[in-house]
């Protein structure tokens, strides 16, 4: 079922760029569609949740409830942040910040699986393509000039850390819930936070702009059960190998209906990270 995490690379790539799309309305602010967001999420999830419903007793245990209320809190803050740069810079213009969190997941992991046995896969089979692939990640954004931090960009990666630290917390509590279940109550609470805090007025958004979230929520939903299924299944640093597809999807999606530029350096960039990930599935 390798097939699993590869099309939760699609989909974290195409609903990225429909993020961008639907925050291109300049009456949608980033706090309300983040609040508006997560409300798809739980509405694309209700009709699900009865069939892959999985939730044990070990998750109600003090130390696993904690990791759970740390995963909220992050994933708040990094939804906060990256929607905030995705409002206003371009896609193309906040990729290099926005795939650090590859870097980080990674990172976070190998520090981790010093100090517990058996939370990293990282073995060399795994890890030397996943750097060589980061490398290639970040190649297109390599100029002779230096690089210009903004408000934006620093967002990106802030964001980019958060998601990575919320990933990598998430695995140690995945084991008493599906992948569906821990996503709908991740949602559930980012939701009932943002709507606490931010005090969305949903009548901004009309009918349009409502079912266009509702399908990006229908693909992130789909991104993340992929993503967690493959921290289950083949761990950590392999599955963000495999997300690695994502920024792929990005170029070729931006390149086509957000209008931006795709360059040789990305064509390249895109080649290699193919070439690791087949070679970790094959390997």
């Amino acid at each position: 079922m390798i097939e699993v995490p590869i099309l939760g690379a699609l989909a974290l790539g195409s609903g990225t760029v429909l993020d961008k799309f639907n925050l291109k309305n300049r009456k949608i602010g980033y706090k309300l569609y983040q609040t508006a967001s997560f409300l798809a999420l739980i509405v694309v999830m209700l009709p699900f949740i009865y069939f892959f419903w999985k939730l044990d007793a070990g998750a109600f245990e003090l130390k696993n409830i904690l990791i759970f209320a740390g995963i909220i809190v992050t994933a708040t803050i990094a939804n906060l942040f990256i929607y905030y740069s995705e409002k206003g810079a371009k896609i193309t213009t906040i990729e290099p910040a926005i795939i650090l969190e590859t870097f980080f997941v990674i990172l976070i992991t190998i520090f981790f699986g010093f100090f517990i046995k058996g939370f990293s896969d990282a073995t060399s089979k795994i890890v030397i393509p996943a750097l060589i692939a980061l490398a290639a990640l970040i190649f297109p954004y390599i100029k002779k000039e230096k690089l210009k931090l903004n408000k934006y960009i620093i967002a990106a990666i802030l964001g980019s850390f958060f998601f990575a630290l919320e990933l990598v917390l998430s695995n140690f509590i995945l084991e008493f819930y599906s992948p569906l279940t821990f996503y709908f109550f991740r949602c559930l609470f980012v939701f009932i936070v943002s709507l606490i805090i931010f005090m969305p007025n949903f009548k901004e958004i009309n009918v349009k702009n409502w079912v266009l979230i509702l399908i990006t929520g229908a693909i992130y939903v789909g991104y993340r059960v992929a993503t967690y299924y493959g921290y289950l299944h083949y761990g950590i640093i392999f599955t963000t190998l495999i997300t690695m597809l994502a920024p792929i999807v990005i170029y070729i999606l931006a390149y086509v209906f957000l209008k931006e530029k795709l360059n040789w350096k990305n064509i390249i960039s895109s080649i290699i990270i193919i070439a690791c990930v087949v070679y970790a599935v094959l390997s």
